[in-house]
């Protein structure tokens, strides 16, 4: 791979050739897909989905929103700290091409904006119930009308992938999505392949798929436009990583390792004394001893020692990216950035605590089941509203009124039962946390 295809400003549908030295420096290309990500509809809903604990009424829990806008600041730290290396390594991309540091750290803070976009209500538990409804519940009923590909699409149902498909699928008088360019739709893509085959390899690009079937030829055009490396052929299509994508990756790693860890101290999951010695581990190297004892309370050392951690794991980030360079532009990095860390035993403590004191409380645990329940309720409700099993169901009158109830859920008549599936879930991941439970409420009669 070569940077000047994998910063390829083309959007979907373009005729003609976008050209860097050409850009308008006040309103550059990169920066325009993150105003247009941050203004959409899909955006704004994450301000009510779940980061960590479901449903939290305590104004410094982190949502996805938040989540989200501070990945893309470390993400713009990250890519700014790597072009300034590349552009001294690769003097081209500025004196021919045209191109600025800014570029870069454009480009991995919108991709990193957008990285949860996809995401259903309740966090993972919200992918695990839309897919285990089409593995283990009634839909399965739909499997013998189904590919094996489009099948593993839905018992599979993965939030990267449904973030791909809201950025760029074709609708009624909107083509090609939020057309953002091509070369923050690479970075995007943490997983470039298709649901099958499913974990193939242990490489980082095959722990998850990116893109469903129904996004595979815009995916197989952004991958042609970025040069980007096939890693198989034939049946089964998947590729090397856009190189900025292990940035991307690298800033939701420091965010939700340092941040959530953070969120559990602040709601009493976490011992302060013990939390604080853990984050200390990490930041020893860097730490002004004297500065954190004058901090008197919790937020003040725990916001000193959050901006170390950070700083320090972005420094290491950019350091790992620029001396693997040469394998990742060659597809032959395999790991994540953090994966080959100096600082993984400290990360890995502090995840371990994490899981234990926040992931697996009991707070999180009974709000996971209740949206489990929920949303496996409003996809069989759903599903017999737009894909009847009977007659008696196609005509009743609840279905009726469940159809006009959904008015964004729009099917067309000869569109096939996978196209149809797949609408209907990813409508499901877009609702939030409460409209999910309101919904739920509605069609139960629980409330008027």
């Amino acid at each position: 791979m070569n940077w000047e295809q994998l910063l390829s400003l083309k959007r979907f549908g373009d005729k003609n050739k976008r050209l860097r030295k050409e850009q308008d420096e006040t309103r550059l290309g990169f920066e325009v897909d993150y105003d247009r990500i941050i203004f959409s509809s899909a955006f704004r809903s994450l301000q009510d989905k779940t980061q960590v604990i479901p449903l939290s009424k305590t104004d410094f829990v982190h949502t996805r929103l938040t989540h989200s806008l501070e990945v893309s600041v470390v993400g713009r730290s990250l890519g700014r700290l790597a072009g300034k290396k590349i552009l001294e390594k690769h003097p081209h991309l500025k004196t021919i091409h045209g191109h600025q540091i800014n570029d870069f750290g454009a480009i991995v803070a919108a991709a990193a904006l957008a990285h949860d976009i996809g995401n259903p209500p309740f966090g993972h538990s919200g992918e695990k119930a839309i897919g285990e409804y089409f593995s283990l519940g009634n839909g399965k009923r739909f499997k013998e009308q189904l590919s094996e590909k489009e099948y593993q699409d839905l018992i599979k149902f993965e939030g990267n992938a449904n973030g791909f498909k809201i950025l760029t699928e074709n609708r009624p008088g909107i083509e090609g999505g939020l057309r953002l360019s091509y070369a923050t739709l690479g970075a995007f893509i943490k997983y470039p392949k298709e649901s099958l085959p499913h974990k193939p390899t242990r490489n980082i690009g095959d722990k998850k798929f990116g893109i469903f079937q129904s996004e595979q030829a815009i995916f197989e055009d952004i991958a042609a436009e970025l040069n980007l490396i096939p890693v198989r052929k034939g049946e089964h299509i998947a590729y090397a990583r856009h190189p900025l994508a292990f940035l991307v990756e690298a800033a939701d790693d420091i965010c939700y390792t340092i941040i959530d860890f953070e969120d559990g101290i602040n709601l009493g999951l976490i011992d302060e004394e013990y939390a604080l010695e853990y984050l200390i581990k990490l930041v020893k190297n860097s730490i002004n001893t004297s500065k954190y004892h004058s901090l008197t309370n919790t937020a003040d050392r725990l916001g000193y020692l959050r901006a170390l951690a950070i700083n320090t794991l972005i420094t290491e980030a950019v350091d790992l990216f620029l001396k693997n360079e040469n394998l990742i532009l060659a597809g032959e990095f395999h790991d994540s950035l953090f994966d080959k860390s100096s600082f993984e035993a400290q990360i890995k403590d502090i995840i371990k605590i994490s899981v234990e004191r926040i992931y697996q409380s009991e707070e999180v645990i009974n709000k996971e089941i209740a949206g489990y329940k929920m949303l496996s309720y409003l996809l069989d409700t759903y599903t017999q509203a737009f894909l009847p099993e009977t007659a008696e169901t196609r005509d009743s009158n609840f279905t009726l009124l469940v159809k006009r109830s959904v008015p964004k859920l729009v099917i067309q008549n000869d569109q096939s039962v996978y196209k149809t599936l797949l609408q209907i879930c990813s409508y499901t991941a877009s609702l939030t946390d409460g409209i999910t439970v309101a919904s739920f409420e509605k069609y139960m009669g629980l409330k008027l």
